[in-house]
């Protein structure tokens, strides 16, 4: 995957349009899901701030398509709650209090982590030979992490996740979790990245399919915990002090958070 370099992001209190480093999607078909899921990916990141305009016209010249598939998408996102129409104006992000984000943090852990055991526990056939398909996702969130490339990252590590929790057979729980992570703000991934601290969390992902393909329940539960705990303190910017954040990893206490705690 092509690294991109990471753009600074708007500040929170800009109100005019701002220039977004977005991938071009001209001559591509399903043109709505695909800009709708790279703008998802920089409302994650913290690439599209709340308090800024985003027109749909700019964001189709950046995008390289017409308008219509971008305010399609834009729409979509208006019906999720992740950004407001501005009357003849354009879009503005929708802002998430810290107990709003430390909720969902907590549903999907509650979610997540038992039927990510199950699918470990139910780990033979057609489904073993699914999660080794996830290695390729793996190693391009590993690529995306190791060229501070985060919307690439988001838009894999959303793939990884979700074909994962697919293979239990609950559509409305891949639904859900969709939705949350649509909603997360991970504005502390940026700096991990630039500081090479991403890099340290990405062995998560083979250790999923590693316990899947084990089927050690056990072990899955564990990790995917770990994963969803970094959400409301590493990733989201909680701890501000860089040394104080390689402690953290070093030392292991970012794996403290579990199912039956609130994470962050």
């Amino acid at each position: 995957m092509a690294a991109r370099k990471a753009p600074a992001a708007p500040s929170a209190g800009r109100t005019t349009d701002a220039e977004l480093e977005l991938p071009s999607f001209e001559g591509r078909t399903n043109l709505r899901q695909q800009v709708g899921d790279s703008l998802r990916a920089h409302l994650v990141t913290g690439r599209m701030r709340p308090g800024v305009l985003y027109s749909a016209p700019r964001l189709a010249e950046q995008f390289g398509v017409s308008a219509t598939p971008v305010r399609e998408a834009m729409l979509d996102l208006v019906a999720e709650g992740l950004v407001e129409v501005v009357r003849n104006k354009g879009f503005r992000v929708t802002s998430l209090s810290d107990s709003e984000l430390d909720a969902m943090a907590e549903l999907r852990a509650l979610i997540e982590v038992p039927v990510m055991g199950l699918v470990a526990e139910e780990c033979t056939g057609e489904r073993a030979a699914a999660v080794r398909a996830l290695r390729p996702l793996a190693r391009a969130i590993r690529e995306a992490a190791s060229g501070s490339d985060l919307i690439g990252y988001i838009e894999n590590d959303t793939d990884f996740h979700l074909a994962f929790l697919a293979l239990h057979g609950n559509d409305q729980v891949v639904q859900v979790v969709r939705e949350l992570r649509g909603r997360s703000r991970l504005y502390g991934l940026e700096r991990l990245a630039n500081d090479g601290l991403l890099m340290r969390f990405c062995d998560e992902h083979d250790a999923m399919i590693d316990a899947a393909l084990a089927r050690d329940r056990s072990a899955m539960t564990e990790v995917v915990a770990s994963h969803i705990g970094h959400l409301r303190s590493l990733w989201a910017a909680k701890v501000d002090d860089v040394a104080a954040v390689d402690d953290l990893v070093q030392t292991g206490q970012v794996d403290q958070a579990r199912p039956d705690e609130p994470a962050g």
